[in-house]
This record gives structure tokens, C-alpha cells and sequence, in this order.
């Protein structure tokens, strides 16, 4: 478990962990010369079950709420710090406000310097935390009357360049301190708590850096998912956002030696491939498979009562997401400006390119950086700017603002008409979903490609995609019904151009499995679309093939056909066209019949003398030494058929259908 503290400057926030822990969390000269936490502090304590309990020891000062919410990302216990002299102050309300809007669920109040007054002031400052604490994460929460001068001195030093601790604290502490009985209860809080699910994307959200001689770059921070471990081979590492490879040479986990840092733990990672330079606090250690960095990122936000103003279309807002601060506008998804008080979407438009994930959590301060106004949680992070507003975009952020408050996966699959891949849905809900938790008429579908990740998708919406594409190919039977099929590149593009290419091919396949659909070589087309030969007509077809096929390029028509073979044309015509649904002729214009290996050859001419950018009427011509008014013929087939595409005056060659043109030969 990791405890942050929270409170006004000057409250006793790091005595407090000094007795807790017996770590003096401030490090820096300059702290130790004021009095004051200017940096996070950190320090850990032993727990009796092995574990161990971290801290992060956070500035009071009103000018340091930047660093304050860096360290509180992550956190998974708020202590409010409260002098019983002052009081509740400004930042104790701000820090309390920062804690819950970072979705802070556990936490206790300690209650400070009780030796500097009386029982009469003690009973006012009760009251005013009873206020205070209402309705928040805190209410019915133990309040801890403590004096940390009364506590056993226990040695202890700062935090160490390279363990991020001290020596572990001795346990007896007077109870006339409050230590005790505050140490026990976040001890048992801690030993009770359930731990993170690791099975996630390995993130780790950089809040200090610094090097070690002999060792290089050291960072630190807190696991937000997954496992990471000391030259782990399984999981490619970035910094991100620049997105430069790196490596894990060792690793501090809870202020211990470790081969393995997880979810919910504070890490030092000494990472190979890095110059200290290159890095800095809000950056991201995470799995190359994590962040798509975005300057567009759809969230939930909740103004404070005491936002000044709402929020409307383009205001500057500086965001502390992570342990990041950036710059941002806000853009708000409803036609009118979010007032203070609310909850509603809005997308922010970065400067930058960030990092994040949905479910993560932020807060945002107005644009002199003076005051918080509110925050949230990220709903997608990588959100279109153009059609924000759209009716399907809204729905999709309400399923997975509802997915995020723990209503399951069902509303996003339904939103979903494509599915979910494997990767999205780990972005989704920061894990690989487990059986129990998918919809029962969900189901996983896997692409015989390689490399192809499977998805998950409803069953209406799987059949519904089937059905378009029986639809599209039933339409194209009864417009073309000498034509064979469709190959299934422009059965796609015909029937779903959108759809996801991981996922085409497996419902492609599954049609085909189910016989809903029939493969006749690159040809894809609906049961009963097919030629079947009488003994007279195949006979009659082993002589025509040959007299076609010696054509070359200017085979005979049909009514020369007719002639050569003494056969009446409407026979021929018929034939021919049984023919073509067979895939051994191909119809270019009517009574025009090309043999399957002629047009493989042709295919071939519009790919070399194109050169890949396409070929005009004019340089098909001449490599054919047809006439021009046959060339644009065939190009047309071409157009037609789905191997090429008409650009202005070229005919370009589409490369997802080219490999079936290529196999006819």
C-alpha cells in the first residue's frame, strides 16, 4: 500500500512520517534550511506479513500544488495532516479536494501538535473536520489525535540516491503520542488491503530521476499496472512519450532489491540505453504496446463549487495528469459551457503530444496555475478532432464512462460494431478480461493470419457484419450475373470498407466455414452461383478454351466462335458465360471472353509498365499493341473487377488485390 500524505505547509506532515518511519523525507539543503518539503519525500516501513508499507511525502505550499499532485497519482491510502493550532487551512481543503478528485478511496486524518492546544480548541477543530469531511472519502473515517515531539526518536536518514528509504523504525512509540495507535491502524489497513491486478500493460509514471556513479540512469515511481522484470525479455520497454527502447538493469521495489516490480508498488528502476538527460518527471516506463501519444483526449470532468467560472469552448486549463503538467483547452462535448459544480465531457487539446490511458485520473487548475478547479478521469485517450459531438461518440464515452464505474463490458461491445481487439480492450480495462467478467453472448473471434490478434464482439453484431456481406454480394450477383464473385479485397471494400483488417479475414473465413459464402479460387460468391456443365457443353468448353486462349490478347468474339465451331451464338454465348462463374474465362465486354492466363498477363503489363503509379490508356496501348479503343477496355475490366482504381487519367493498381490477379496464372 502506498500512503500519501496531504495538508497545509507547515502542519507536520514530514515529522509525522519521521515518526511513523523513521525516515526524514526531506533531503534537499534547501528544505532542511527552511523547514519546509519543497520536493516528494519518500520513505517505507516493514509490515509483519513481509510486505512493505511506502509513503510519499508531499509540499504543503500553496505555490508546490503541481508537486503535490504528482505525487498523489497513484496513491492508494490519503492521510490528511491537520495542526490542531491552525486548524483547517486553504490547502488542507485544496489537498482533500486533488485526493478525491484522483478517486482516493481509503484514508484516516491525523490530527497534529495537540500539545499546543486546549481541549476546547481540540473539540472546534473536531467539529471542523467533521465539516470538512463530509461527503467525501474521508467521512466516517478515524481521526488521529497525535504529537510526533513525544514519540520515540527512532534514527533514520533521507531518502538514498539509489533505495528511496531508510532503516525500518523501531515499533514501541508512547501511547500518549497517537503514533502508535495511527501506525497500527495504517499497518492493518495495509495488510488488508487486496492487492493490484498485475496482468496489465507494465506502466510506470516517472516522478524523480537522478543518477548513480557505476550505475547510470536511476527512476522512480509508482506502478500504475503489469509486471516488469530485470532484463526481461517478454515486454519491450519505451520512454514515452518519445518512445526510445530501453532496458531494466535492476530494480528497488518498496525500497528492497527485487526482480520484479507490479502494480501498486513504488520502483527504482536503473535503466540501461539512458542518459539522465533524456528524461524527466511526468515521462512514462511502460510496454511498447501502452501509449498511442495524442494531443486529443476525451474526459470526464467535475468542476469544484469553487471553480471560478465555467468552463467553455477553448479555456486554458494547466492539466496534472500522472505525474506530468501540461498545458491544455478545453473543449466541451454538450452545446453549452460546463458550469462550477458539474459533471460533464469535454475534450482537451494539449500542445504536446501525451500519454495516457482510460481510467486514468487528473486534475486541472485555471491558467494562472493558482487554483484547482476540478478533474476527472480520462475516457479516451487517443479522441478524433473532428466530429467530437457526434451521437455514436457520445454514446461511446457514456459506455465507457459506465465500463470505468464498474457496470462491466457490455455497454462498449455494444457501442462497439466492430468489436474490440485484444490490445484495445487492455487499454480499456487496464487487464485482460477475465471469462466471468464478458457478456454471455460475447465472443472471442481469431484471424488465421499471422500475427493477428484475436477480438471480442457481440453476437448480433458478428452476425449483423455477416449479413452485410451476403447482402453486398447478393446485390452484386443480380447486377453482374455472368461475373464469378468478388475477390474478397473488394468484397471488403464493397460490403465493409471500414472494418478493421485484423478482423475482416476471420469473418471472411467463418462465412466460408459456415457455407454462407463459397471460395471458387480468388472468387468469393453465394451458394448457387455456380456453372455446372452438361457432358455436350464440356465437351463443346475443350474446344473453345484452347481457340480463347491462343487469342492472346485479341481473342474471338463470340459470333466468330460460333462460326469456327458451327455452334448457334446463344450456345456459345452460354456457355461461355458458365465459363466465366467457373473462373476459367473473364467477361471484359460483352461477347468479349479473355482466358484466365491472358488476363494474368495483362494484370502483370498494368503493374511494370506503371510502375506501381499506374498506367494510361495510351502506355497500355503501345505494351499491348492494341488498339486504344480496346486498351480502355480492359482497363475498365480492371476498374471494374477491383484490381485497379481509376486516378484521373491513370489506372492504379490496388495492392490489396493484386496478390489474387497474381496467383490466376
Amino acid at each position: 500500500m502506498i500512503v500519501g500524505t496531504a495538508g497545509h505547509i507547515d502542519h507536520g506532515k514530514t515529522t509525522l512520517v519521521r515518526a511513523l518511519t523513521g525516515v526524514d523525507t526531506d533531503r534537499l539543503k534547501e528544505e532542511k534550511k527552511r523547514g519546509i518539503s519543497i520536493e516528494l519525500g519518500y520513505a517505507y516501513t516493514p509490515l509483519e506479513n513481509g510486505d512493505v508499507l511506502g509513503f510519499i511525502d508531499v509540499p504543503g505550499h500553496e505555490r508546490l500544488v503541481h508537486t503535490m499532485a504528482a505525487g498523489a497519482t497513484g496513491i492508494d491510502f490519503g492521510l490528511l495532516v491537520v495542526a490542531a493550532d491552525d486548524g483547517v487551512m486553504p490547502q488542507t481543503r485544496e489537498h482533500l479536494a486533488i485526493l478525491e478528485l484522483l478517486g482516493v478511496q481509503q484514508g484516516a486524518v491525523a490530527l497534529t501538535k495537540i500539545d499546543r492546544v486546549d481541549a476546547q480548541r481540540l473539540q472546534e477543530v473536531h467539529a471542523q473536520l467533521a465539516v470538512l469531511a463530509e461527503g467525501t472519502f474521508l467521512e466516517d473515517m478515524p481521526v488521529f489525535e497525535t504529537n510526533a515531539a513525544l514519540a520515540s526518536p527512532v534514527d533514520g536518514g533521507p531518502e538514498s540516491d539509489g533505495a528511496e528509504g531508510g532503516p525500518a523504525p523501531d515499533a514501541s512509540s508512547p501511547d500518549k503520542s497517537g503514533i502508535a495507535a495511527l501506525r497500527s491502524h495504517l499497518h492493518d489497513a495495509a495488510q488488508a488491503m487486496a492487492g493490484r491486478r498485475s496482468d496489465g500493460l507494465f506502466r510506470l509514471a516517472v516522478d524523480r530521476v537522478f543518477s548513480l556513479p557505476g550505475h547510470g540512469t536511476v527512476v522512480t515511481g509508482t506502478v500504475h499496472d503489469g509486471v516488469v522484470g530485470v532484463d526481461d525479455d517478454a515486454v519491450s520497454l519505451r520512454l514515452m512519450p518519445a518512445g526510445r527502447a530501453i532496458r531494466v538493469r535492476s530494480i528497488h521495489a518498496q525500497n528492497q532489491p527485487a526482480q520484479q516490480g507490479r502494480a501498486g508498488q513504488r520502483c527504482a528502476l536503473n535503466l540501461g540505453g539512458l542518459d539522465r538527460d533524456s528524461v524527466q518527471r511526468g515521462d512514462w516506463i511502460a510496454d511498447e504496446r501502452c501509449f498511442t501519444p495524442a494531443r486529443n483526449v476525451d474526459v470526464q470532468l467535475t468542476l469544484l463549487d469553487s471553480a471560478d467560472g465555467p468552463v467553455r469552448a477553448w479555456t486554458p486549463l494547466h492539466v496534472h495528469l500522472g505525474a506530468a503538467h501540461y498545458v491544455a483547452h478545453a473543449v466541451p462535448l454538450s452545446p453549452d459551457p460546463l458550469p462550477s459544480g458539474q459533471t460533464g465531457w469535454v475534450q482537451l487539446v494539449f500542445d504536446e503530444p501525451v500519454c495516457s490511458m482510460p481510467g486514468d485520473r487528473f486534475i486541472v487548475r485555471n491558467a494562472q496555475a493558482n487554483r484547482t478547479l476540478g478533474g476527472g478521469m480520462v475516457l479516451d485517450a487517443n479522441a478524433p478532432d473532428r466530429k467530437r459531438r457526434t451521437p455514436q461518440r457520445l454514446a461511446w464515452l457514456k459506455a465507457v464512462s459506465e465500463l470505468k464505474q464498474g457496470a462491466g463490458l457490455a455497454a462498449a461491445l455494444e457501442e462497439a460494431p466492430y468489436g474490440l481487439d485484444e490490445l484495445r480492450l487492455m487499454r480499456l480495462a487496464g487487464a485482460s478480461p477475465r471469462q466471468e467478467e464478458l457478456p454471455p453472448d460475447a465472443l472471442w473471434v481469431q484471424s488465421r493470419n499471422a500475427g493477428a490478434m484475436r477480438s471480442l464482439i457481440l453476437r448480433l453484431h458478428w452476425d449483423a457484419l455477416g449479413q452485410a456481406v451476403e447482402d453486398a454480394l447478393a446485390a452484386f450477383h443480380e447486377r453482374w450475373p455472368d461475373e464469378p464473385g468478388l475477390d474478397a479485397a473488394r468484397l471488403r471494400r464493397v460490403a465493409l470498407p471500414t472494418i478493421p483488417e485484423t478482423l475482416w479475414p476471420a469473418l471472411r473465413d467463418d462465412l466460408v466455414a459456415r457455407k454462407r459464402l463459397v471460395r471458387n479460387g480468388p472468387w468469393l460468391h453465394k451458394p448457387g452461383h455456380e456453372a455446372t456443365l452438361t457432358p455436350q457443353e464440356d465437351g463443346l468448353a475443350q474446344r473453345l478454351l484452347p481457340a480463347i486462349h491462343a487469342g492472346a490478347f485479341d481473342p474471338p468474339w463470340v459470333r466468330d466462335l460460333a462460326a469456327t465451331f458451327q455452334q448457334p451464338e446463344d450456345v456459345v454465348r452460354q456457355l461461355l458465360r458458365k465459363l466465366v462463374r467457373s473462373g476459367q474465362l473473364y467477361q471484359v465486354v460483352r461477347d468479349l471472353f479473355y482466358h484466365r492466363e491472358q488476363i494474368a498477363r495483362l494484370a502483370e503489363l498494368v503493374q511494370s509498365v506503371g510502375g506501381g503509379e499506374g498506367v494510361t490508356a495510351a502506355q497500355f496501348r503501345d505494351a499491348t499493341g492494341l488498339g486504344r479503343k480496346r486498351a480502355i477496355q480492359i482497363l475498365e475490366f480492371f476498374d471494374r473487377a477491383g484490381y485497379s482504381r481509376r486516378l484521373r487519367d491513370k489506372h492504379v493498381p490496388r495492392g490489396d488485390s493484386a496478390a489474387f490477379w497474381q496467383r490466376l496464372s
